[in-house]
């Protein structure tokens, strides 16, 4: 088999990056704040201070989780990797593990960042930077094992197009949305510079499971709703839009992928949508060859029923390392050859070709 490409890993935020903030806007830095153990939050007792709210909020209404920052007690507990292979501190530690593992390269995605952060674009745009920085420098320091997706700016558009052309020339393979963006959603004009820039450097638009809009999440408690409805719906919602709206159509030769959201969803979307249009057969595996779309899948799905509407080459598959919640897989390579139900040619499409196209390795 050739080497085979985790799509979906994650960085761990850590204090060393902060310090990458520029002076102008060092002082509303990210802060590392503690509380007790017996207050409502329990063990997650550490969180970051962004623009006067703190990240996680691990209880009540609008809450939710991260795996971040290390120094909360229950993200110790839970998450079986060490800190310095989440924070990338110890790449040796890290690449280690994706050896055992049986992994070529891991392509990072953020954990902070997950998160709508703040509605000021001048911090948004000082934070973003200081991640992309910290992603470049590790992962050029792995020899081409680690890849990063850069995380733009996206409340100002000139920042966030020169972010990803800086990405670009330093090692980024992709471009990170969430599903929504602010009240956005992703077929909105607003963002058309981006996909412009990103398909002029053939970089894919990568649109991860996140807490993108802040009105919808809310309106959810994690500890009784969950992560779904604020999290897992929304990157369903944006490859609905996508292509209901035609955008891929109209950026020819951008790729757009929907990672960490599972793939079972996606014959109930198609459903959708063939009613909407009125649509007599629906759309077949070559739409989404024709049209770029990707999607990851998990690995207990139904991965060959999956395969009649999307087929062979446009399905993906990631571990979700450095986290622990219903996504992650950290035996991925050992489970999908498991299977049973999946060719040694079908597997290799997903675990090593598929993911090579989508990120232009």
């Amino acid at each position: 088999m050739r080497p085979i490409i985790d799509v979906d890993t994650h960085v761990a935020e850590s204090p060393q990056m902060w310090e990458r903030v520029e002076p102008d806007m060092y002082p509303r830095r990210p802060v590392l704040v503690s509380v007790p153990n017996d207050t409502l939050y329990g063990r997650s007792n550490a969180f970051w201070l962004v623009d006067a709210e703190i990240f996680p909020k691990p209880a009540g209404k609008g809450s939710f989780n991260l795996i971040t920052p290390s120094a909360n007690a229950s993200n110790a507990e839970r998450c079986t990797v060490s800190v310095g292979r989440r924070e990338l501190t110890d790449l040796a530690g890290r690449i280690a593990d994706m050896d055992a593992l049986g992994v070529r390269t891991q392509v990072v995605y953020p954990t902070l960042f997950l998160m709508y952060l703040t509605d000021d674009a001048a911090l948004e745009a000082a934070l973003c930077r200081a991640y992309n920085r910290y992603l470049a420098d590790a992962c050029a320091a792995t020899d081409g094992r680690l890849r990063w997706v850069v995380v733009p700016p996206l409340q100002s558009l000139d920042a966030a197009a020169a972010e990803v052309h800086w990405a670009k020339e330093h090692g980024a393979v992709g471009v990170f949305f969430r599903g929504m963006e602010g009240e956005r959603t992703l077929d909105d004009p607003y963002f058309f510079p981006i996909y412009e820039e990103a398909s002029a450097l053939d970089l894919p638009i990568c649109i991860h499971t996140g807490g993108g809009c802040p009105a919808i999440t809310r309106l959810f408690d994690v500890g009784r709703n969950g992560s779904m409805p604020q999290s897992r719906m929304l990157p369903l919602i944006a490859c609905r839009d996508l292509i209901a709206n035609g955008i891929p159509t109209q950026f020819p030769r951008l790729r757009f992928g929907i990672i960490e959201a599972g793939a079972a969803w996606l014959p109930y979307v198609l459903h959708n949508l063939k009613r909407w249009f009125r649509e007599e057969n629906g759309r077949s595996p070559q739409f989404f060859r024709d049209n770029r779309l990707f999607v990851a899948c998990e690995a207990d799905e139904d991965i060959p029923y999956l395969m009649q509407y999307i087929g062979e080459d446009n399905l993906l598959i990631g571990s979700d390392y450095g986290h622990n919640d219903p996504s992650e897989e950290p035996q991925l390579v050992a489970t999908m050859r498991a299977r049973g139900d999946l060719s040694d040619a079908q597997l290799e499409r997903i675990m090593c070709d598929n993911p090579a196209r989508f990120y232009g390795l």
